[in-house]
């Protein structure tokens, strides 16, 4: 009998032993779990079911539990029953974990939004437009080249390609159309330096700006610029890993304030001489955004007023965190359709149906490979200059995404092309060869 109990005080020693050490890892896994079963339920109004089968079931995360409550839109999410994270949903605002502590009945601001164009003709609008063929695309050999990438493997969702404004090939996966709405995740990134090109269009920030926190003006950071932030070559500490406990996962899983995070970061690096990707500039960018407005809801209103409204993106949605800041670093969600609309903003270097949002000045800039990227990145936007994708054009440029959402921007070929998945196991060179030998100019 001794020994058993002491055989049973050294299991429960351990296990309380497994559990400490772990529990941050259980935490973030939670976390994430709770959230994007959240957004996926009441965002993209895909059933919970669903949910846990395709966009939940990786490793780790497929360890975790979740139950939603339809009547509070909320999202729990747990690890062996071990420890529970919640996310809610807010109209307007999308999902959000919260804390024990959060005020759920406290009023939050939401955005103002503009009415919906369903009459007008894509692009435009978001009415389908007339079918247009084209006497130079080989359509047989475009959808023979999309459909290699749907299959078990790659978990493609959806392919989209815009040539010359018209969509010349669309296709979904079971499951998915053209209404549903996807997340982004780091090509919202792209969203958020675009709303700084539209302010330097209109002559209202300067990217040379330095001294930008009270925190850093007594050490070297002080020297930083939102230039360096914009090229995330500012030489500050960050971490940029999903397998792990990482900066990024901390962030995302854990932050109230997720705007915040980076400014108490050391410098470890040189500005302009030290290219490292991270997330948490992206919404150290977002909270300089704030900065840019008097009121809260200026900046809320801001990010669709200006762009993502103003180009018809309507069924995009930002998410905020607690603090009611924009996650611009990782939670966008929009359809196939409206994310195109982004890469053709561009490819039409700024103007949008007779209206300029910014210039080609800002094209270029965003465009021009940083200092130590190796030429593989702009100002929160992917660059094909150092030949990443060696059968494509070398001043292609991207908004790309975890687990593999890309919007490709190919300036020469007139041409937009959106993959969006659940894995990065597609080849892209080998897409985007095939569709430009689909298509001669």
């Amino acid at each position: 009998m001794k020994i058993l109990k002491r055989t049973l005080l050294l299991v429960l020693i351990a296990l309380t032993i497994a559990i400490y050490y772990n529990y941050p890892k259980l935490n973030i896994l939670a976390g994430y779990s709770a959230k994007n079963t959240a957004s996926s339920v009441f965002l993209a109004e895909r059933s919970l079911e669903f949910t846990d089968t395709n966009d939940n079931n990786f490793s780790p995360i497929n360890l975790t539990s979740d139950e939603i409550n339809a009547g509070e839109k909320s999202a729990t999410g747990s690890v062996y029953g071990l420890l529970k994270r919640k996310a809610i949903y807010r109209e307007g605002l999308g999902a959000v974990l919260v804390t024990d502590d959060f005020d759920t009945s406290k009023p939050q601001l939401t955005p103002k939004r503009s009415k919906a164009d369903n009459t007008t003709p894509f692009p435009y609008g978001n009415a389908d437009h007339k079918d247009t063929i084209f006497s130079n695309i080989d359509y047989k050999k475009l959808k023979e080249t999309i459909d290699t990438i749907f299959n078990s493997r790659n978990q493609t969702r959806s392919v989209l390609v815009v040539y010359k404004d018209k969509i010349v090939f669309e296709k979904y996966d079971a499951g998915f159309t053209k209404e549903s709405k996807q997340l982004g995740w780091s090509m919202t990134k792209s969203i958020t330096s675009t709303l700084f090109g539209i302010l330097n269009c209109q002559r209202k920030i300067n990217f040379q700006q330095d001294n930008l926190f009270p925190e850093w003006e007594n050490d070297d950071r002080k020297n930083i610029t939102i230039h360096n932030l914009l090229q995330m070559n500012s030489g500050l500490e960050w971490e940029e890993d999903y397998n792990t406990i990482s900066d990024a996962t901390k962030m995302l899983f854990l932050e109230k304030d997720m705007t915040k995070v980076q400014v108490n970061k050391p410098l470890i690096g040189k500005p302009n001489e030290s290219w490292n990707y991270s997330s948490g500039t992206t919404n150290l960018l977002s909270g300089i955004l704030r900065s840019q407005f008097d009121t809260h809801q200026e900046y809320l209103d801001f990010w669709y007023e200006a762009l993502i409204d103003k180009i018809g993106m309507n069924s995009m949605i930002i998410e905020t965190d607690m603090s009611n800041h924009y996650v611009g670093s990782s939670y966008a969600w929009a359809t196939a359709r409206d994310w195109a609309k982004l890469g053709l903003l561009y490819l039409h270097n700024g103007e949008w149906n007779g209206e300029h949002l910014f210039d080609q000045d800002w094209v270029t800039y965003a465009t021009t490979p940083t200092p130590t990227s190796d030429g593989w990145y702009g100002a929160q936007i992917w660059l094909n200059a150092g030949s990443r994708y060696p059968d494509a054009p070398k001043n292609m440029y991207s908004f790309n995404g975890y687990k593999g959402q890309n919007v490709f921007i190919l300036p020469d070929q007139d041409l937009v092309v959106v993959r969006t998945g659940l894995t990065k196991n597609a080849d892209m060179n080998t897409l985007l060869k095939g569709i430009l030998e689909s298509i001669k100019n």
